[in-house]
């Protein structure tokens, strides 16, 4: 997730239907048509210690619609399949200008 400019990750814990936590790192929030939208992926470990954590990039990226009411905020699993091909495929967008910002900025 990047905040003016500075790369950060987040990590959230969440909590299935059967009640066991899961932690996900925050990689990428942005918004669509008005609507904000995060994409997690899980978090193998991480040492209470330091705070480091390894991402578990062999499995599925995950996006989540963000809904806001009050000051609360709430991540909803984006599964319609409709939507869900739209952000990931602003989501791909995003990583492809990253990627020539980055092949710009070492040449």
């Amino acid at each position: 997730m990047s905040d003016n400019g500075e790369e950060r990750n987040d990590i959230l814990v969440l909590v299935d239907e059967d009640g066991n936590e899961h932690s996900f790192a925050v990689i990428d929030s942005f918004q669509v048509d008005w609507q904000d939208y995060a994409i997690l992926v899980p978090v193998s470990q991480q040492d209470a210690e330091t705070e480091d954590f390894e991402l578990d990039l062999d499995s599925d990226a995950f996006i989540f619609r963000i809904e806001a009411e009050g000051d609360e905020e709430t991540l909803v699993e984006v599964s319609d399949e409709e939507e869900w091909n739209k952000i990931a495929g602003e989501w791909e967008n995003r990583l492809q200008k990253i990627e020539i910002d980055e092949e710009e900025d070492s040449e």
